[in-house]
């Protein structure tokens, strides 16, 4: 679980040691803490400010009501505001809601970034603030009052930064490339006189020369660096670094080095305007440079693992293995090799997906599940991707993009290059329309399940109606607002259209995808309902709303009762039934939804982390659940709930066709000595990750934890025994130590069962 203890194949060198032991450094200095604002924006996804998260500066939050997610940002704090903010153009030349207007800053952003360069490394790019602390970010007040509507019936959600890019587009062209890319396609539309095309393509224009100019400065930095250095070795690796850089700002990548850099010096200056993108199927991406490395002889197999190594140390951003080609045969290969090696090799926190189908090589799969185990921090996550194909397909994919789908980020997936997934970020909180069909009925006396059902379904319905309101009022304003243009350049068709990713008609596929909270609580809650009072009639639904509103005080009985009854994850037919229809309620609801983009609206049956601090903002629930306690996290029973073994739960979640959700994560904590002497963890758990996966399971989240360790972790952070510790917290990882401790203690309340 260690880092440092890990029992790892390939052991790093003391250069490799020096850049991780640099990454821990910058974690327990809290350097690349994520804040978000309040316990509000976790749950609704949305606090009537357009950022989301804010820099480990706390800029944006307010002091104390902020929250500590963890340490997963790719950005590195150096405890400064960003310095030229009052020279900003828009605050001196004037702040319009133009493309134009904020590609002049963020070209100037980019200029006013350093460019460093530490020892050790031959990947280089670091980055110090993200242009929101910087450049006005609100959209008009139409936009607000949907947000706060919305908010008010259990919805809200941002559009920032969650869909993936297809980075071959810039391994092959280059940044320069790109230029002369956009320059032929502003000169066609100059010809056609369409002048906010031409604005678009000119913004982009001046933010690619900005980025040469960045990348330039690196190498610049690199050779001012070796002139002035004594150690022959460090020398030539600073000129190794401006010989890659000065290469990058002149032609596109040749070598499998040159490749790594280009990727994460594109993440660096893409990650300075937003934070959440996902980043596509490296092994795919970089397997030709790979191959002509070795044939020519330019490579050994360790050195490519280091590369790659480098870039994990980096940040661990959300990327996947495995898959399929186009043809459907298995897309893995010796490049899906190295990328595991270079995780075995660095260890620490990684968003690594490898995406599994039934004919994947079984040496590779079962490589992936002993790393998963041997190092226990969750780390790949487990993917099923035969169902994220078949779920692009049913919302409307052509096979011939669905096929290049990749994981992307904490659950979600999205084709490469050709879909702005507007996901993670969006939610929807059945708690809310579930307690007013509750009131409802009592103020109707309904006297049948069916009609109490009824009166959800249509506030099920009201709630989602306010969020395609909102999500529709940010729309209109998003490409104005806040522009996605890095992104842009390494997605289909943009640029020949002269249109931002996040525009009305930029991109193939426009989906908004809904994070659905509280669905085991609802369908725990309205079984008991069923039951208890309108098939046993043990209580009134007015006794019940009494007792739930006193958060069960001096009702102790009544609330075992309604503890009690079946719950969802123990596969107990008639519970599990129940789950079922609540989620395919939801999601029949939001699919007869349309944004003004042309596209439905899609469920997620998970939650960032809202489940943790939902609790008391919705009050008890007649699920037996008071008020203090968290609500389940995604798709997973309540913790606690399923005493019938993983085996069981396993069975209630399948029983979901997760091909029709656009994302639902299994979750699963296990102690070392679940797994009894002798036998090996990683093979046990390749044969029960693929028997989810045929029952047609969509992802894994797996985590092998010492809960004595976590507790003592918890009480004493200051421990340095305790630094190195890494979790899976839901889809994302963070050092335990970071983590807010209501986080903490939720997370070690999950860990309940007994073996695999």
């Amino acid at each position: 679980m260690k880092e440092s203890k890990v029992q790892k194949k390939f052991m790093p060198d003391s250069r490799i040691q020096s850049l991780i032991d640099r990454r821990l450094q910058l974690v327990i200095g809290q350097k690349r803490h994520v804040l978000c604002d309040n316990a509000e924006f976790l749950v609704y996804h949305w606090s009537g400010k357009a950022s989301t998260f804010a820099p480990a500066t706390g800029e944006h939050a307010d002091t104390e009501h902020r929250i500590e997610i963890g340490d997963h940002s790719a950005r590195v704090d150096n405890g400064m505001a960003f310095p030229y903010t009052q020279e900003i153009p828009s605050r001196k030349e004037g702040f319009e809601y133009t493309a134009l207007n904020w590609a002049k800053d963020y070209a100037f952003f980019i200029d006013h970034s350093p460019a460093e360069v530490y020892e050790n490394e031959t990947i280089v790019g670091e980055f110090h603030w993200q242009l929101d602390e910087a450049r006005h970010f609100q959209y008009p007040d139409e936009q607000k009052e949907a947000g706060f509507l919305a908010r008010e019936l259990g919805a809200g959600g941002i559009s920032f930064t969650h869909t993936c890019p297809d980075l071959s587009i810039g391994l092959k062209l280059g940044w320069p490339g790109l230029l002369e890319k956009v320059r032929k396609y502003k000169k066609i539309h100059q010809e056609n006189n369409d002048q906010e095309k031409i604005d678009y393509l000119t913004g982009s224009e001046i933010i690619i020369e900005s980025i040469i100019r960045y990348i330039s400065r690196h190498a610049e930095k690199a050779k001012q660096l070796a002139e002035n250095e004594t150690n022959n070795e460090q020398i030539n690796l600073y000129l190794s670094v401006a010989q890659t850089c000065e290469a990058l700002a002149k032609r596109a990548p040749k070598t499998l080095h040159e490749a790594v850099q280009w990727i994460w010096m594109y993440q660096v200056v893409e990650r300075m305007h937003g934070h959440g993108n996902g980043y596509g199927r490296t092994d795919q991406l970089l397997i030709d440079y790979y191959r002509s490395d070795i044939e020519k002889g330019n490579i050994t197999r360790q050195e490519a693992r280091e590369i790659v190594g480098e870039m994990y140390i980096k940040y661990g951003s959300y990327t996947a293995l495995g898959g399929r080609l186009q043809d459907g045969s298995d897309a893995t290969n010796e490049m899906s090799w190295v990328c595991l090696e270079a995780y075995d090799l660095v260890g620490g926190i990684n968003h690594l997906g490898v995406m599994w189908h039934p004919e994947m090589n079984p040496e590779f799969y079962a490589y992936a599940n002993d790393i998963l185990t041997r190092h226990g921090c969750g780390v790949p996550t487990l993917v099923n991707y035969d169902v994220l194909k078949a779920s692009e397909i049913r919302s409307g994919y052509k096979p011939e993009d669905a096929w290049n789908v990749s994981y992307s980020g904490c659950q979600w997936y999205c084709g490469v290059g050709t879909e702005y997934n507007d996901q993670d970020v969006n939610s929807l909180v059945l708690i809310k329309p579930m307690q007013r069909a509750i009131q409802m009925s009592i103020e109707q006396n309904v006297d049948l399940f069916e009609k109490l059902w009824n009166f959800y379904i249509e506030e099920v319905d009201k709630t989602a109606n306010a969020l395609v309101d909102f999500k529709n009022a940010t729309y209109k304003w998003q490409a104005k607002v806040w522009p996605e243009m890095v992104t842009s350049f390494c997605m289909h068709d943009c640029i020949e259209k002269g249109k931002d990713c996040t525009d009305i008609g930029a991109v193939r596929y426009n989906y908004t995808s809904v994070n659905v909270l509280g669905v085991p609580n609802v369908s725990d809650s309205l079984y008991a309902i069923k039951k208890l009072i309108f098939e046993d009639k043990k209580y009134t639904l007015a006794e019940m709303q009494a007792a739930i509103e006193n958060d069960w005080e001096g009702n102790e009985i009544m609330r075992q009762h309604f503890l009690n009854c079946s719950k969802f994850g123990n596969d107990e037919n008639d519970s599990d039934a129940m789950a079922i229809r609540v989620s395919e309620n939801v999601r029949e609801i939001l699919e007869s939804k349309r944004n003004i983009k042309g596209f439905c609206f899609r469920p997620s049956l998970f939650q960032y982390m809202g489940h943790t601090y939902a609790g008391p903002m919705m009050g008890a629930t007649p699920d037996g659940r008071k008020a203090a306690e968290p609500l389940a996290h995604g798709m997973n029973p309540m913790h606690g709930r399923n005493k019938n073994g993983i085996a069981a739960t396993v069975e209630s979640f399948c029983k979901l066709d997760f091909a029709k959700y656009q994302g639902g994560s299994f979750q699963i904590e296990l102690t070392p000595n679940f797994f009894k002497a002798g036998v090996d963890s990683g093979k046990l758990m390749d044969a029960f990750s693929q028997n989810f996966f045929r029952k047609g399971g969509v992802q894994i989240n797996f985590n092998l934890v010492d809960l004595s360790v976590l507790e003592d972790a918890m009480n004493h952070p200051e421990n340095p025994e305790y630094h190195d510790i890494n979790v899976k917290v839901t889809g994302y990882s963070s050092h335990f130590v970071t983590m807010d401790k209501r986080f903490q203690k939720e997370f070690i309340e999950r860990v309940n069962y007994k073996n695999l």
